[in-house]
């Protein structure tokens, strides 16, 4: 499987609070970077060799070489 080095996505908060969560690779996946945003903040985030996964909680717009999606605030 070829690694995309160039992979980003930008979250920007739609609330107070939103949480970003770094996840990494291997075979016991762990946390290993967390963000807090406020609302209107943007972060600007790479899968790498360590970041497997990106965990959102929060109200976010989330924009990938994909697409766009809207993640719902906590209830």
């Amino acid at each position: 499987m070829e690694k995309n080095s160039n992979d980003y996505i930008v979250i920007k908060a739609i609330e107070d609070g939103v949480n970003v969560i770094g996840l990494t690779r291997g075979s016991d996946t762990k946390f290993h970077h967390s963000e807090k945003l406020d609302e209107g903040e943007v972060l600007i985030a790479q899968f790498t060799e360590h970041t497997s996964a990106i965990k959102i909680r929060g109200n976010a717009i989330i924009k990938t070489s994909y697409g766009e999606i809207e993640s719902d605030a906590k209830k």
